[in-house]
């Protein structure tokens, strides 16, 4: 392993960063060397660098040196970002970062490969790059062809999102609840405002004010149309909808998308049927369309249940699915990573 690149990935022991280590090892990413670095407490734990049969030692992240290091995957939240990612760029790594910390920065890219590849130029006014939010990513995957096509004015969307993009302590509670009520006991509500066990929570983050012209919408809405903007189109309105799930992994959303131009359901379906990274599967019977549980492991963006909305002139609605912790969040690093190697770093 000398030819390629130094990686770092920080947070390599939450559900994210794991599944990072994963996806570069099968991805085959060109690795000169690999470190995986988390906080203090889970320095000296030994993680598995994906089927590689190889082994890392985690290191704290207090203590690391980012010198010498070409690029560090961040999936260690706001916080600690905060605090690191500079010093990580400071010392000449390119930081690609999974929390919400850099998205709305202007001298930022917000970058989906399939979607927006040429803004990754703008990396080196900072050395960061973000990552967007996990329904953001697979929503923009399936409206950039058609945007494309058809000029998108206008969507409405709902989420159904799965525990998963909680954390650990998300699919703990999911699991500890569900438990709980099958045997009788008492169940605890910690990490959602509401038992989310056979229940839908309409709550995701936090709450924002009127002062963002989204007044009653939570953070996690604001998101989904501000990423939007940013990284497809800031013509497109955006209103979110965006809803917890009693399901462990993989994002579901029902879209509702307004075009300036018309276009037909088989028309969309074939641009669909080629588009990069999107798998439809759009079979007008029981079964014929996908869910979060087949998708889970897999890289792709389904679209399901093409069809057009009578309610307005140029109208589809589709139906979406990705695994989120894939294209949602360490996939969609990886696939920057290969994006700033083969465009910028050239290593390998």
């Amino acid at each position: 392993m000398t030819v390629g690149y130094k990686v770092v990935v920080v947070g390599a022991t939450g559900n994210v960063g794991r599944e990072m280590l994963n996806i570069l090892a099968e991805r085959e990413f060109p690795l000169a060397d690999i470190a995986a670095v988390a906080s203090p407490r889970s320095q000296g734990d030994i993680i598995e660098f994906g089927e590689t049969e190889r082994t890392l030692k985690v290191q704290s992240i207090e203590h690391f040196d980012f010198t010498g290091w070409d690029i560090a995957l961040f999936a260690a939240g706001s916080g600690p970002t905060k605090i690191y990612a500079p010093k990580a760029a400071a010392a000449g790594c390119v930081v690609i970062d999974n929390s919400s910390l850099y998205r709305m920065e202007p001298d930022v890219p917000l970058i989906v490969p399939e979607v927006n590849p040429d803004a990754i130029d703008g990396y080196k006014k900072r050395n960061i790059i973000a990552n967007p939010n996990c329904s953001t990513a697979q929503m923009v995957v399936a409206l950039k062809p058609l945007h494309d096509e058809a000029g998108i004015t206008r969507v409405v969307v709902s989420t159904y999102q799965s525990v998963s993009g909680a954390g650990k302590a998300g699919m703990d509670e999911l699991f500890s609840q569900t438990r709980s009520i099958f045997v009788g006991e008492d169940k605890t509500v910690e990490k959602f405002t509401k038992q989310i066990a056979f229940n839908v929570i309409p709550h995701i983050d936090v709450f924002v004010g009127a002062d963002t012209g989204y007044d009653g919408y939570t953070k996690e809405e604001l998101k989904m149309a501000q990423e939007t903007n940013k990284i497809l189109s800031p013509d497109i309105r955006v209103s979110a909808t965006c809803v917890r799930v009693p399901v462990f992994v993989g994002h579901s959303e029902a879209i509702s998308i307004e075009f300036e131009r018309p276009i037909s359901v088989a028309k969309a379906q074939s641009i669909l049927r080629e588009a990069p990274g999107v798998m439809l599967v759009d079979k007008r019977e029981d079964g014929g369309y996908v869910t979060p549980v087949e998708c889970v492991g897999d890289s792709a963006t389904y679209v399901s249940r093409v069809r057009k909305d009578p309610t307005v002139d140029n109208g589809l609605t589709i139906w979406c699915v990705s695994d989120n912790l894939r294209k949602g969040a360490a996939l969609n690093a990886v696939q920057i990573a290969e994006l700033l190697g083969r465009r910028h770093l050239k290593k390998a």
